[in-house]
């Protein structure tokens, strides 16, 4: 390593290579470590950097180019991640806690700024930057079962309050500081900053969702017209004098309702994550000066130490009143403080605008450093242990006696003369004859008719050579299809389709049909093109308005007797996929196994009671399917599911979404399970519901 690196070319070419390969060597091995992933890329940015090794130069265009744009990127994904849904299911009490946990740690923060020597302005960002907060422990609360406990929902909702205030203070500290202060130029500056605040959050909002509905399922132009709006609203930041870092925050709460949790969303944050924002993390290393640092924590202990104390001081302090006004646990209270304590996000990138700005001295910064790194060590821990003693919260599971086909629908109850319809589309040629068995017995069940669907992507001319043998090729799928009809005595309806692609295709004889289920062959997601572009699997699962079953059998259906649903909560979501589960097992004389994984810290009372309750969920269903329940304590939900799933036939997991946190991916269980399992499996995603 130590030959290879200096034998790079100098200029923006080894620069950029060396980003590459810190970025993907770096964060595993701080994971190693017990360390936040960008802990370690700060820590090699430091290493790397001038007052390091000297390989890397911050001060070229190439570096603070890159840095910009991962600064920018990850403010950007930062206010995309929020979840409004969550936030305005408890709106006001967000509030109340936002107000707490921002006016608490601001006023913390300008008396620790002015009590060590710094003028009124410098203190007021200090007291801005620890009233911030990165929910860099949400997985840990997602693992847990516990993120929407009101508590947590509560704490989310107030990390848009917190983030917007410490912005718009950041953006008024430096105004003052390169303008000078008097009250007409504030007047003006916060004016100035309102107009444009209300002509991003209205106008994106407004522009991205026309923009979604004129080009329908072309993300590769909606991904452009991401980039666009944080691109332009970084500059129309600069433009007025602001910082960058406030408009691409705002531009992510502008687009955050009109891409909704869609695959355009994945992809922005994929190359975010993968990319820039990791370059963001390395360039605060590269401005790190040991020596000064070192000086800071000798010279300046009481300063760094008064900043961290004050600031937990603070939170927890914020997350007490809320708790008491709202007559939460102390336990709940502690898992608002320590989920609020992170400061990663917003406070590393204007704590590096009020360094190049010179509103922050080079000692404070260097004591927001250490605030960041203790926070994100402490948060997550804390969290871990309050969080792990929250009650799940409880499960809205569909009334006693429900029709399966009713539960795993959406629409609600179906029409009388409208029978049980299940869509196969059969471009997977492979899975074709299993695919179509397994959706028969389904319909069978419920009294219903299968749907076999061809797609043939549609020409400039519908005389092209091209698509006439398409269609043929497709008549001839649909012609073995019927040997289900004859076989198993279940109605059929064939419908070749020609369409622009095949997603929109399947989703859009679906909705024609008002099909209650969608069964279709699994497609790798492991590919570099499928996680750039996606999958016509991803895509189905976004815009279906019902649910979808996404199987990879490695054995005919007749022979899937034993089956494994993992459930981590009892949401309606998760009573959904249990529901298929025993409507799939009952039509194939199959017995179900309900595996709850629970963390290791979790008491053996909570899992007797979530094992109680998930059995009243099974018992509540329309047959009597031979089930039990499985709880196991375990670190790694993956791992857990993948072993004991050695003992099973079919696996049957839900289609969950990734998140991220702090900017760093974040893997989901179900994505890390199925390339290990070895048996067969069916993803059940639940119809897409927007924000």
């Amino acid at each position: 390593m130590e030959q290879l690196l200096p034998a790079m070319p100098a200029g923006p070419l080894g620069t950029f290579t060396i980003l590459l390969l810190v970025s993907l060597l770096v964060p595993p091995l701080a994971q190693q470590l017990r360390l936040p992933g960008l802990v370690g890329l700060i820590g090699a940015g430091a290493v790397l950097g001038e007052h390091g090794l000297n390989w890397i130069d911050a001060d070229s265009e190439t570096m603070q180019l890159l840095s910009d744009i991962g600064k920018i990127y990850l403010m950007f994904v930062a206010g995309l991640e929020i979840d409004l849904a969550e936030f305005r299911r408890a709106r006001n009490r967000s509030l109340s806690f936002g107000v707490a946990t921002f006016v608490l740690p601001l006023l913390a923060g300008l008396l620790v700024g002015r009590a060590f020597g710094s003028d009124w302005n410098a203190s007021i960002l200090l007291g801005s930057l620890m009233s911030s907060q990165t929910l860099l422990a949400y997985p840990i609360v997602s693992r847990l079962g516990v993120a929407r406990s009101e508590p947590v929902v509560v704490t989310i909702g107030a990390t848009i309050f917190t983030d917007i205030g410490a912005l718009l203070l950041l953006a008024v500290s430096i105004s003052i500081h390169t303008g000078g202060f008097s009250p007409f130029n504030l007047i003006a500056q916060v004016v100035g900053l309102a107009l444009y605040a209300a002509v991003v959050l209205v106008g994106f909002d407004w522009a991205g969702r026309r923009y979604i509905q004129r080009t329908g399922d072309e993300q590769s132009n909606q991904f452009l017209f991401v980039l666009l709006a944080v691109f332009l609203a970084s500059v129309g930041a600069q433009a007025i004098n602001i910082d960058r870092i406030v408009g691409a925050f705002l531009a992510g709460l502008a687009v955050n309702d009109a891409i909704g949790h869609s695959p355009v969303e994945e992809k922005v944050q994929f190359v975010g994550s993968s990319l820039f924002i990791p370059f963001f993390f390395i360039n605060i290393g590269l401005l790190v000066d040991f020596p000064v640092f070192v000086e800071t924590l000798a010279t300046e202990l009481g300063l760094a130490a008064a900043v961290v104390v004050v600031l937990v001081g603070s939170k927890f302090l914020g997350a007490l009143a809320v708790a008491r006004c709202f007559r939460y646990s102390w336990n709940d209270m502690a898992v608002m403080g320590s989920l609020s304590l992170p400061q990663v996000a917003a406070t590393l990138a204007a704590a590096l605008a009020g360094l190049e700005t010179g509103v922050l001295s080079e000692e404070l910064f260097n004591a927001v450093i250490v605030l960041m790194l203790v926070t994100a060590l402490l948060g997550p821990l804390l969290t871990e242990r309050f969080a792990s003693k929250m009650p799940p919260p409880k499960a809205s599971v569909p009334p006693d006696g429900e029709p399966l086909g009713e539960a795993i629908s959406t629409e609600g109850e179906r029409a009388a003369d409208r029978p049980f319809t299940v869509v196969v589309p059969l471009s997977d040629a492979g899975q074709k004859a299993d695919l179509l068995a397994t959706a028969a017995l389904l319909a069978q069940h419920e009294s219903g008719q299968v749907v076999p669907l061809a797609i043939v992507p549609s020409r400039a001319r519908m005389d092209d050579p091209q698509l006439e043998t398409a269609i043929a090729e497709a008549e001839r799928h649909l012609g073995a299809a019927g040997t289900v009809e004859s076989q198993l005595s279940v109605p059929t309806q064939r419908y070749l389709r020609i369409d622009s692609n095949p997603a929109d295709g399947i989703s859009r004889a679906a909705r024609q049909y008002d099909a209650d289920l969608i069964v279709m062959g699994w497609q790798d997601t492991s590919r570099l093109q499928a996680r750039l572009f996606g999958t016509t699997t991803e895509r189905v699962l976004w815009s279906a308005h019902c649910p979808v079953a996404v199987a990879h059998l490695i054995a005919p259906p007749s022979q899937l007797e034993r089956i494994l649903v993992p459930v981590k909560t009892l949401t309606p979501q998760a009573v959904q996929a249990i529901r298929f589960a025993q409507l799939f097992a009952d039509a194939h004389s199959a017995a179900i196994t309900l595996l709850h994984v629970g963390d290791r810290h979790a008491t053996t009372e909570r899992l007797a009671a979530f094992e109680r309750e998930l059995s009243q969920v099974a018992e509540r269903g329309k047959v009597a399917v031979p089930t039990r329940v499985l709880t196991v304590a375990h670190d790694d939900a993956a791992a857990a599911i993948a072993e004991r799933s050695q003992a099973f036939d079919l696996v049957v997991l839900r289609s969950l979404r990734r998140r991220t946190a702090g900017g760093l991916a974040v893997s989901e269980v179900t994505t890390r399970t199925i390339p290990e399992l070895q048996c067969s499996f069916i993803l059940f995603g639940e119809a897409h519901r927007a924000h």
